[in-house]
């Protein structure tokens, strides 16, 4: 277990399709949340996923170039991931899927108390796009990263949709909506608050 007088970690796998240096809406929202956790005396650190070669398949490392691990070794050493996605064709983005494909293989991965190793970690959700399925997006996320063993909070996600089938992104905007806002400031706190408890008192043994 964490010393609790260490700073949280937090984690942003940002998954949207554009590389770095472009601007990216889900690489914003992200850095809104952070800003709250930063304010808690958090360390944040974001990762363009598009940036990385992440080969398909469901192991740890898939060999020949795969650069999936370097992702993996932050993961382990976080206390709290935020995964940032936009919105196409209503689905999470395609890098979405990889990412949580990839975090499958450690689905059975257990520690020395036979917990998943995951269930020390939360994980958050931020969400962008100007057409409609947020609420569906969340949910198909949080349901794969409570398979894996994320811990929820209570409104631990935050969304934007611009105008359904309009061009205005969430970067493109001048003031983020004071829901928006309540909603991303809620979600940061409330992770801090329970990666801070986890790390007092973690899930009864599972052995």
């Amino acid at each position: 277990m964490a010393e609790t007088t260490t700073p949280v970690r937090a984690l942003g796998l940002i998954c949207s399709l554009k590389r770095s240096p472009d601007e990216s809406s889900s690489a914003l929202i992200a850095e809104d949340v952070f800003k709250t956790m930063r304010g808690e005396g958090a360390e944040c650190e974001a990762v363009r996923c598009v940036d990385y070669a992440i080969a398909p398949g469901i192991e740890a490392d898939m060999g020949d170039g795969d650069e999936w691990p370097k992702i993996r070794e932050k993961v382990m050493a976080a206390d709290v991931v935020l995964l940032s996605t936009p919105i196409w064709l209503g689905h999470a983005s395609s890098v979405t899927q990889r990412v949580l494909e990839r975090l499958n293989a450690d689905m059975s991965t257990e520690d020395d108390q036979g917990r998943p190793v995951m269930a020390g970690k939360v994980a958050i959700v931020s969400v962008v796009g100007n057409e409609d399925g947020a609420h569906k997006v969340v949910a198909d996320v949080f349901q794969g990263l409570n398979d894996l063993g994320f811990s929820i909070p209570a409104q631990g996600c935050t969304y934007w949709n611009g105008p359904a089938m309009g061009s205005t992104d969430y970067k493109d905007i001048d003031e983020v909506p004071e829901s928006v806002a309540s909603a991303t400031a809620a979600a940061a706190r409330n992770a801090m608050h329970l990666a801070r408890t986890l790390r007092q008192s973690d899930y009864p043994p599972y052995q």
